[in-house]
């Protein structure tokens, strides 16, 4: 039967149930696990990825659901949390749980908190966790406070350790915490062997000897440089204890014979353990790749492993009894387990003892398996889980994390490894026998009960949390500025609206302010804005039927709607809409902030209008009503029957009205005053100008006179402190009287406008008392233009001139540059002007402050975005000139300026005191409300009265959130991308004009260690050729950069990133035959002879030799090509350097120039000799100038080196690509130290940020 007969519906989803069947539970098909294809066994451990199935059983539930993770496993056994990569720390405390004496031990030591924090205490926190484990109800506990006592951050849950090095680590720590207690030799009873080291001379039988002692027996998989590994664990051992024979060079020295004679040395086991623990060497070093591997060849080990032939028994004089001294830290750590109950529910207070009676302990040598580690993966990384066996039931459980389930020997089995997988047993415990044990102490059954009634409040608190509604809460604060205020309501389902009431009223601090009853709470749409329904006469509803249940995000949320106590609230009804209304008055230029009404979308303009007459007291019959459909888009609602919804009403809306008997009612709309305020109002942005702290050359400032004439004023007068303030006032009222002007003879002075001021935004100052003709309008023009020159002259403290004689001069005192700007703020050299756009967004309504009454009561509370107006709507406006930027070059004449008519902007500025007090050390601010479609050119005109220089000797950064600072030179553009409260930081400096383009430059060493650094940041222009801009920067160079350099000893080239590309030659043209852009990046390179490049058809290669021989690789060499002939190209390198023809082999260099490389890497790694014969096409694809190209004698074998020699050389090599930043691929992954600390955490250096 096909799916689509058995009901399946193609293109939908379609759900299935598991239900029971004969009494029987679903269970999850068992698939084959790769080692034995004839058997369909389960998988243990941790599930792969190549989407095969888990065999455990935690998921056979038919009402799988999140009760079911919180309960405990079918198994009666607890799993533990991985936080992120600790499945190794997992392993090894389910392992040490497992343990009855060390987990006994552990919990006879009773915790003295008068003497030591809970929470650095590992011993306390590993008896809680333990308590847990064998008393919780829950599926899965977390280990976070134990590894908070180890000393650890979260960022150590992100570092995989070896399990082996943690348990040594932890050992030492618990040891440490153990001194003066009875468990202080713990480890070493439990775990701690001897073995004797010792030599015998093979002349005299003489033997020399120490006594070691061990925690684990660390194992070798396969020999040194054998293929072949050990079969099982007893060759493994065997091979432990096999004797090597010293012998030629390696001879021992006899202390009885006195000279060098042949010996055997070895190893013998003197006494076992408690608990053996056996450790497999499974990761290892692969010399030939030099990469770190793992071993997944097979090893058996038994189920009971005799012990008693590795032991030694002529030194075994007696029974074997407590273990010596701790054998060190040479071990990594071990993995080992032991018995455990199985209902903890039913057993809590019966635990297994701990006796280590020589007597019965050590009278036979035969151990019984009961722990085996299993890693999982490969040496890069993998995952840890545990197999231990349950002295209660026999039975074997797989702790995997949270998962435990049960397994059989098969599954055991296949642990052994082997070429089928890359899981590998990795180490396992064995034990002799285990013993039972008394009740609890005292102090560890309050400890349970403690635990049992944290869990319990922590499972009530849970169901308070899964019943609990969570919804953003909003609140107009009367007092803190008006401000909109967000918070979270979390209030229980059952909770009444009255009781909801009361909590958001505390929570939005409330109290004191306003009374309880001027508070309710309504239902609110944040994103519009817009008050959906009022709760009237359902403040004893619940909480939960109000909201619709409990959710994780709700579609909607509440407002806490305040009134003043004469006030009565305002009844929301669900499909009304809400419409914020602002009056508009003409006489004053200013827009009231919003009175907001609602209405139904079926009502008239009519009745709309009668409505907004109630709330506003203006007159309906001469209301005029614009709708704000969207940000750049006015609509006059003037069809008496037509409905709110037909005319585009939403849920939230904003209208202007205006009422009044003015002659404006009679003019077109888009040509109104009430269009024109409202244009400006959508247009107008507010942005933080900082200027520079003192123009260039000495102080100036300016006092001004209660008349109005200026003067000249000396340092430290108190003119000083408003010299900015002055020019402000008088400059902005000076600019306004042009404009004003300037609207009266605009038509006529069009053609009459200098070219001097291509680059910028013209301003005309025609008389405004009469009409003038074209000539006195250009005369009048240039009077008012000198005197703003001189006014500007005058601010800066001069007459002579001499700084601004010519607008191109450079300041001797002229601040850093873009580039060292932006590299001191690690900035990448990105397109200023592009970055900028790509930032920009729509500026929404300030809700955080409260409106600002800008130029002519102008407000700034509810500043929008740009908005498009008529090009010939602003003649009669009485703000600045600016073109309107169409975004493409094509539209601009030669001049700059805008081929469209131009229109009349926005512009006025005043100081600004910063709040952060950053300003008070001679910076000084100004706050500037602009119409946004003003160009750069005019904004920038427009502050050099505040600047003090013209615009040509100053530059505009944009300042973004992190404080980056790009310039922006693009003079054509508008501020369009510019937003309310944006910030501008003004340079002194020379700026671009059209056409031209700031480069930064640097130096190409191709042999040095740092082979690009940083020289200067110079100016190009379209139509310069290389060699007149190399005579440019000649000068330059030898100022800034002490380098005098001769032109036909350096040339330029293509810098990309950080490799060298195209060489320029001298001929070339900017914007003709190079490609050029904003912030540029080219390379100056040094010659060490004349150029050899001549034409474009030719190609430089950088070639640099390897020499097996010696190891090592020669400096670079420039080789200039023909053509792209491989043929071509030995021959050259087989010239430069004696290798003959055909044993000259190449490759070509991968990565980022210098393309670095290990020597011990490039013999094998690169792709010599490729089978081409033109050098751009796979795999060379060397078609510019720049490409690296190693080259070798075939001949010539690697140098012979030792191991040491080698080692040494390695290190060489990982210091060398290290510090050029290349990344050395044969250095192991950098993993951070495995440390427990015992005072609660690392002591971190001061100075470290």
């Amino acid at each position: 039967m096909s799916l689509t007969e058995s009901g399946f519906e193609p293109g939908k989803r379609n759900f299935l149930q598991l239900t029971d069947k004969d009494g029987e539970q679903p269970r999850i098909a068992s698939v084959s696990d790769g080692l034995d294809d004839s058997s369909q066994e389960r998988f243990i451990g941790p599930l792969p990825r190549d989407c095969t199935v888990g065999c455990s059983s935690d998921y056979s539930s038919p009402s799988y659901s999140y009760s079911s993770i919180l309960n405990k496993s079918d198994t009666g056994y607890v799993g533990l949390v991985n936080q992120a990569m600790t499945c190794y720390l997992n392993s090894l405390l389910q392992t040490l749980f497992m343990t009855p004496e060390f987990r006994n031990a552990l919990y006879n030591w009773e915790f003295e908190e008068s003497e030591e924090d809970p929470v650095t205490s590992i011993p306390y926190q590993l008896q809680r966790l333990f308590l847990l484990l064998q008393t919780s109800k829950k599926r899965a506990i977390e280990t976070t406070d134990v590894t908070r006592s180890f000393g650890w951050d979260s960022s150590e849950a992100w570092q995989q350790h070896d399990v082996q090095e943690l348990c040594r680590v932890m050992f030492d720590a618990l040891e440490q915490k153990w001194k003066q207690t009875e468990q202080a030799d713990l480890i070493n009873q439990l775990y701690q062997g001897k073995l004797k080291d010792y030599v015998r001379c093979l002349e005299c039988g003489y033997e020399s000897w120490r006594i070691d002692t061990y925690l684990d027996i660390p194992l070798v998989i396969r020999p040194f440089g054998a293929s072949q590994a050990y079969g099982s664990v007893e060759e493994a051992l065997q091979a432990f204890v096999q004797p090597e024979t010293l012998d030629g060079a390696n001879q021992y020295f006899c202390e009885r014979c006195k000279k060098k004679c042949d010996a055997r040395k070895g190893l013998r086991f003197l006494h076992f353990p408690y608990l053996l623990t056996l450790q497999l060497k499974r990761f290892d070093f692969d010399y030939t790749t030099m990469h770190r591997i793992k071993l997944n060849d097979r090893m058996s080990f038994p189920e009971e492993l005799d012990m008693g032939p590795f032991i030694d028994v002529e030194d075994e004089k007696s029974p074997q009894t407590e273990s010596c001294t701790d054998s060190g830290a040479e071990n990594e750590g071990s993995c080992h387990s032991d018995q455990m109950s199985n209902d903890f529910s039913a057993d809590d207070g019966v635990d297994e003892g701990i006796c280590l009676d020589t007597s019965t302990l050590y009278s036979s040598l035969t151990f019984e398996l009961f722990s085996v580690m299993v890693h999982s993966g490969s040496a890069a990384g993998g995952h840890y889980y545990a197999c231990i066996k349950s002295f209660s039931d026999g039975q074997w459980y797989s702790f995997n994390d949270q998962h435990v389930s049960k397994i059989t020997q098969e599954d055991i089995r296949k642990t052994y490894g082997g070429s089928s997988g890359s899981r590998g047993y990795y180490s396992s415990a064995f034990a002799r026998s285990y013993l039972d044990c008394d009740d609890f102490p005292e102090h560890i059954k309050h400890l349970v009960q403690r635990e049992k009634e944290s869990e319990e409040q922590e499972k009530r608190q849970r169901e308070i949390e899964r019943n609990t509604c969570k919804i953003k809460l909003f609140c107009m604060h009367p007092v803190k500025m008006m401000a909109m205020m967000e918070n979270k309501l979390e209030v229980h389902k059952d909770k009444t609206l009255r009781e909801a009431t009361e909590m958001a009223y505390k929570l939005m601090e409330l109290d004191g302010v306003v009374p309880l009853d001027c508070c309710r709470l309504v239902k609110y749409d944040e994103f519009h804005e817009y008050l959906e329904r009022s709760y009237e006469g359902e403040d004893d509803t619940p909480m939960g039927l109000l909201l619709g249940g409990v959710k994780s995000s709700y579609m909607f949320d509440l407002l806490l709607e305040t009134r003043r106590a004469e006030q009565v609230f305002q009844p929301y009804k669900p499909g009304e809409v809400m419409v914020k209304v602002h009056v508009v008055d003409l006489k004053t230029d200013t827009i009231a902030p919003p009175v907001s009404i609602r209405a139904y979308l079926n009502q008239s303009i009519t009745e709309f209008k009668q409505l907004i007459a109630q709330a506003t007291e203006l007159s309906a019959e001469t209301m005029r009503v614009v709708l704000e459909r969207c940000y750049n888009d006015l609509r006059l609602l003037y069809v008496p029957n037509k409905t709110l919804k037909a005319e585009g009403f939403f849920r939230s809306n904003k209208v202007f009205v205006e009422s009044s008997e003015s002659p404006d009612h009679q003019v077109t709309f888009t040509d109104s005053l009430l269009w024109k305020l409202l244009d400006r109002h959508g247009n107008t942005i507010r942005l933080f100008v900082s200027l520079p702290v003192q123009s260039p050359g000495t102080n100036r400032t300016i006092c001004q006179k209660v008349g109005g004439d200026t003067e000249e004023c000396s340092e430290g007068s108190k003119g000083n402190r408003n010299s900015v303030e002055a020019i402000l006032e008088e400059s902005t009222e000076k600019l306004k009287n042009l404009s004003l002007q300037q609207q009266q003879g605009s038509s006529t002075s069009d053609s009459q406008k200098s070219s001097d001021t291509s680059d910028f935004e013209h301003i005309e100052s025609p008389s405004p008392s009469q009409e003038p003709d074209s000539s006195s309008v250009s005369a009048v023009v240039a009077v008012d233009n000198r005197e703003l020159e001189n006014r500007i002259r005058v601010a800066s403290g001069g007459s002579d001139g001499g700084a601004y004689s010519d607008p191109e001069t450079q300041f001797p005192g002229e601040e850093r540059s873009d580039s060292e700007v932006n590299n001191d703020r690690s900035t990448s050299s990105v397109d200023s002007d592009i970055l900028s756009s790509s930032h920009s967004s729509d500026t929404l309504c300030n809700a955080d402050s409260g409106p600002i009454q800008l130029a002519n009561g102008l407000d700034s509370h509810s500043i929008t975005s740009s908005r498009r107006s008529k090009a010939n709507e602003g003649k009669k406006e009485t703000w600045d000139t600016a073109e309107e930027d169409s975004g493409t070059d094509s539209e601009y004449d030669e001049n700059g300026k805008s081929k469209a008519e131009s229109y009349y902007l926005y512009f006025r500025a005043e100081p600004y005191a910063q709040e952060d007090g950053s300003g008070e050390g001679g910076q000084k601010c100004v706050l500037v409300h602009v119409d946004k479609r003003i160009t750069l050119s005019a904004f920038k005109q427009n502050l050099e009265p505040f600047v003090g220089v013209t615009s040509t000797q100053f530059k505009v950064f944009r300042v973004y959130a992190n404080n980056q600072e790009f310039e922006s030179v693009r003079l054509n553009e508008t501020l369009s991308s510019f937003s309310d409260d944006n910030k501008i930081t003004i340079r002194l400096g020379r700026a671009l004009k059209k056409g031209e383009y700031r480069v930064k430059v640097y130096q190409l060493l191709v042999n040095d260690a740092e082979p690009c650094k940083f020289l200067i940041d110079t100016v190009f222009a379209k139509g310069m050729t290389v060699k007149q801009s190399k005579e440019e920067l000649m000068p330059q160079l030898k100022d800034q950069c002490k380098l005098d350099l001769n032109i036909d000893k350096f040339r330029l080239r293509k810098k990309t990133w950080k490799n060298p590309g195209t060489v320029f030659l001298d001929y070339h043209v900017y914007e003709e035959d190079i490609n050029i852009s904003s912030n540029w990046e080219v390379f100056l390179e040094v010659l060490d002879g004349p150029e050899k490049m001549k034409s474009m058809s030719q190609l430089a290669v950088l070639t640099r030799r390897w020499t097996p021989a010696q190891m090592k690789l020669e400096p670079f060499q420039e080789v200039v090509l023909e053509s792209s002939s491989v043929e071509e190209l030995k021959e050259k390198l087989s010239e430069i350097s004696g290798i003959p023809l055909e044993n000259l082999e190449f490759a070509k260099g991968r990565g980022t120039f210098p393309c670095d490389i290990s020597v011990l890497e490039i013999h094998q790694d690169l792709d010599w000799n490729p089978k081409v014969s033109t050098l751009n096409v796979w795999p060379l694809y060397i078609c510019d100038d720049g490409a690296v190209v190693f080259y070798r004698d075939s001949t010539e074998e690697p140098m012979e080196q030792s191991e040491d020699e080698r080692n040494e050389l390695m290190k060489k090599e990982s210091s060398r690509l290290l510090k050029t930043g290349h990344r050395v691929s044969y250095s192991p992954r950098k993993e951070k130290a495995l440390k427990i600390y015992l005072d609660g955490g690392p002591v971190k250096d001061p100075g470290q940020d």
